[in-house]
């Protein structure tokens, strides 16, 4: 499949109220049509040497049994290659070691990591050290940013997004997690479920409720938790990609804090504002997830094609059967538009911010999830029980995908949210207004009136 080019505009743009799943670039900046699918040149020599190296040097370490520290000691020499290329941590402002991409040009990047998994640590845009980075320099203050910033940022430290309580579906207004401020001191209690990198990280960030009384969206604040501290106890997870719990880039548990004590000072940003600094993290991040699955797309339908042209079955090549025709011409179509929608909306955040992009921001979240199974679960069926085993990477690929649908949130939680903004910009009619009778005798009457209203003689 062609990787088409893409650069969006670069000028910030006024804010609509118009339903911006229809919004063009005239809606978006007044008397200006915009629209480019090209890619900066300098930018594409980039992107070309990121694939050429993640199909060089990373696919042949998926076939190797590495644990998390011989996959961080392998790994090492490849980051300098990166850092070379002036492409480590690129989701940062230069000033914090970054090279200050937008969201187009991240995603962009994302799309040639995502077709392994084991990419983005050699990258330095792994999760959830990305997100937590980006929270820091968002919200933390300059002691914090040396202390856990900066450090993470030279992969010197490893971190953990601690936010999903198991019983609290997908709204965090109900977390039970709880810090007590205890003279200069948080006390914290509570469980949280399926945290990333628990174990193997230096230190968490905590949502946890320190506002009982307050509006629900302003109950919890994110502290900084050091896992040294007493009281902090982890039970690795099993999941559906890793059922040992032991891969080289995650892993995952259930983390219990018992009367865990930090310092006033790890407090990260204001009391109350977890829930805005939250969206500020997830937002831009899926962006990431989906142009990763766009890559991770790719991939499978390369080996579906190929598969196709190479084996016959009854007299004819696979590619000759209309349902494999079929899949390849509805997995294409999916999937580019999966990612228009997706760079879509990562243009939407650089011309007018995450706020004002929340629609398309959740709706590349589930209309990518399922587009990536189907393109996966296609693949596996071409190759038949080659496809089932791990001789070939598909059943991994399916598996890791699975979660998808459920991590920042449910596919269900994003689409009833998309519908209702959606829907506020509609009014109700008892009559439709499309009504073809009503339309026919207001069209009627608007006759009449300019037959009595022009000029005689």
């Amino acid at each position: 499949m062609p990787a088409h080019k893409f650069r969006g505009p670069g000028e910030p743009a006024p804010r609509s109220r118009r339903p911006t799943f229809g919004a063009t670039a005239t809606d978006l900046r007044e008397n200006e049509l915009a629209w480019d699918f090209s890619t900066d040149p300098e930018f594409q020599e980039k992107l070309d040497w990121a694939l050429r190296f993640v199909e060089r040097e990373i696919y042949p370490l998926e076939t190797l049994e590495l644990d998390h520290e011989e996959f961080r000691r392998v790994i090492a020499p490849l980051q300098e290659q990166v850092r070379g290329q002036g492409l480590w941590a690129t989701h940062l402002p230069p000033d914090l070691g970054g090279q200050g991409y937008g969201q187009v040009k991240l995603g962009l990047l994302h799309e040639c990591l995502g077709r392994s998994e084991l990419a983005p640590p050699v990258f330095g845009v792994h999760a959830p050290d990305t997100g937590n980075s980006e929270l820091i320099a968002i919200a933390g203050t300059a002691a914090q940013k040396r202390r856990w910033m900066d450090p993470l940022l030279s992969n010197e430290m490893w971190s953990a997004y601690s936010m999903t309580e198991e019983g609290t579906g997908s709204d965090p207004t109900q977390f039970t997690t709880t810090a007590v401020l205890d003279g200069d001191e948080w006390v914290l209690n509570g469980t949280k479920y399926c945290v990333g990198n628990a174990e193997r990280s230096d230190f968490h960030i905590v949502m946890c409720v320190t506002e009982p009384a307050a509006e629900r969206h302003r109950r919890t604040s994110m502290l900084i938790v050091p896992t040294d501290r007493d009281g902090i106890e982890m039970r690795r997870l099993g999941l559906m990609h890793d059922p040992s719990g032991v891969g080289p880039v995650h892993n995952h548990s259930e983390v219990t804090y018992r009367d865990v004590r930090v310092p006033a000072e790890n407090l990260l940003g204001g009391r109350g504002e977890a829930f805005s600094l939250a969206q500020a993290r997830l937002g831009p991040g899926r962006i990431h997830h989906c142009m990763r699955w766009v890559g991770v797309c790719r991939r499978a339908f390369d080996m579906l094609c190929e598969r196709a042209v190479s084996k016959s079955v009854h007299g004819s090549a696979l590619s000759e059967k209309q349902t494999i025709q079929n899949w390849v011409a509805e997995s294409a179509a999916a999937v580019e538009s999966m990612r228009l929608l997706t760079l879509f909306a990562a243009w939407k955040i650089d011309v007018a911010g995450a706020k004002d992009a929340r629609t398309e921001i959740a709706m590349i979240k589930y209309h990518g999830a399922p587009v990536m199974h189907d393109v996966l679960d296609r693949a596996i069926q071409t190759h038949g029980a080659l496809g089932f085993s791990a001789d070939l990477p598909l059943e991994q690929m399916y598996r890791w995908a699975r979660a998808s649908r459920l991590y920042d949130g449910p596919d269900e939680v994003h689409k009833v949210a998309v519908a209702r903004r959606i829907l506020r910009d509609y009014e109700p009619h008892d009559v439709p207004s499309e009504h073809v009778p009503t339309r026919r005798e207001a069209a009627l009457h608007r006759r009449a009136e300019a037959t009595r209203q022009a000029p005689t003689g």
